[in-house]
């Protein structure tokens, strides 16, 4: 009964467009109906809500939300597409693979998907078509790639994954995502590299080594970032959440350096940034108090006996875990997906005797696929509206991006290795 009435209400608010996080809290309440009273089920849920955001990890979210503003508006972007374009822009198709690895970069540095695709894409998107690049072919190139930055760290998906499994090391996240992050960015560089020969894109020119160098040296400060908070969080230096701080304390450095932002223009940024951080934070309020419902509920024990009774092989049931979150991906943004069923999957999984880290990296992995997709793709709006189409018209170059982010993803799930093996030699 409690099932229903949480999937049946949650479907029905969501059809009717009411916003995610209200259809979240508001289904959460209506399901802990079923069997408490009204007045103590008001009560629960608003304490739910106000204790799950009483996390100091979770101060991590709006300060690397903070630092990816300040680079996308303070000249980064360029300085890596300049970069990229010496490093890989010589291979057929060069653009694109240079739109791609730019992604990866900035994605990474930034830990936001649509900021990627808003700053790259806009930059490479008038390059492409320049060049003689279908636009629809250099949309989807950009949608898909910008979703790196949500595996290679820092992640604030990450951070929510391990706020919402309880506990799972930040760092061990982090370090586990970067070969399944740079994989997925491989994937997607070797089906552009056979797309760019069958439909006769063009070729960059290749550069001289002295000047990869000078564009490698004029990105650094920039790479920088990624040494600095990634190797004082696996030395034990700081904490995620300080590293957040020091990310941005370097990206005012660097936004000071570069001087593309100037003082007036700071007002602009932050407030953009308390806007996002607002509306991640309420999302993961709502989330808390209906994991809290779940739990009391025992809906993940119902549904791990349901997925144990169709098979007690780990990878048979990851497979299956792996078809629903595509699903879920169709249909809501990541941060919730990944709030409302690390909750109900990750007791699954565990039991199975699947490493937490592991199961993460798959689940955010497979969610980046459904913020590709309509109709609540976030990221294909953003990549569409840059790229001034329709997704009707970038669905078709769409598709084998697709597949090579599939297989990605099914090579992860298949091997842990390609998650576990750096924390593993990190320690953790």
């Amino acid at each position: 009964m409690e099932i229903s009435v949480l999937i049946v209400s949650f479907l029905i608010l969501l059809a009717i467009g009411v916003p995610i996080a209200w259809s979240i809290g508001i289904s959460g309440m209506l399901t802990l109906l079923v069997s408490v009273p009204a007045i103590p089920t008001f009560t629960t849920v608003v304490e739910r809500m106000a204790t799950g955001l009483d996390s100091f990890s979770l101060l991590a979210i709006p300060l690397f939300i903070l630092a990816g503003q300040l680079m996308n508006q303070g000249g980064i972007a360029r300085r890596l597409i300049d970069f990229a374009k010496a490093l890989v822009g010589s291979l057929p198709g060069g653009l694109a693979h240079v739109n791609i690895v730019a992604a990866m970069l900035f994605g990474a540095i930034s830990g936001s998907a649509v900021a990627a695709a808003s700053a790259i894409g806009g930059f490479m998107g008038q390059a492409m078509t320049q060049e003689g690049y279908d636009k629809d072919f250099a949309a989807a190139v950009n949608i898909t790639s910008s979703t790196t930055g949500l595996v290679i760290p820092p992640s604030n998906v990450l951070i929510v994954y391990s706020l919402a499994s309880g506990g799972v090391s930040v760092a061990a996240l982090f370090l586990a995502g970067y070969l399944p992050g740079l994989l997925t960015g491989v994937a997607l560089m070797i089906v552009t590299y056979f797309l760019a020969r069958k439909n006769h894109y063009p070729t960059g020119n290749r550069v001289a080594l002295l000047v990869l160098a000078r564009q490698f040296l004029k990105a650094l400060p920039s790479l920088l970032l990624l040494v600095v908070v990634i190797g004082g969080i696996v030395a034990g230096i700081f904490t995620a959440t300080e590293a957040s701080a020091i990310a941005v304390a370097y990206c005012l450095i660097l936004v000071k350096i570069y001087g593309e932002v100037r003082l007036r223009d700071l007002s602009g940024i932050f407030l953009a940034s308390a806007s996002t951080s607002g509306l991640v934070l309420l999302l993961v309020a709502a989330s808390m108090s209906m994991s809290w419902v779940l739990a009391y509920e025992h809906i993940p024990q119902d549904i791990a006996s349901i997925l144990v009774s169709i098979s007690d092989n780990k990878f048979v049931v990851l497979m299956i875990i792996n078809l629903i979150l595509l699903g879920v991906g169709i249909f809501m943004d990541i941060t919730p997906a990944v709030l409302i069923f690390t909750p109900i999957f990750l007791p699954v999984v565990t039991n199975l005797g699947i490493n937490p880290v592991h199961f993460g990296i798959i689940m955010v992995l497979n969610l980046c696929i459904g913020i590709c997709t309509p109709p609540v793709g976030s990221v294909l709006f953003v990549g569409v509206g840059v790229a001034k189409t329709s997704i009707r018209k970038v669905i078709k170059p769409l598709l084998p991006l697709f597949i090579a982010m599939l297989l990605a993803l099914l090579l992860v799930t298949m091997v842990p290795a390609i998650s576990l093996w750096l924390p593993g030699i990190f320690g953790f």
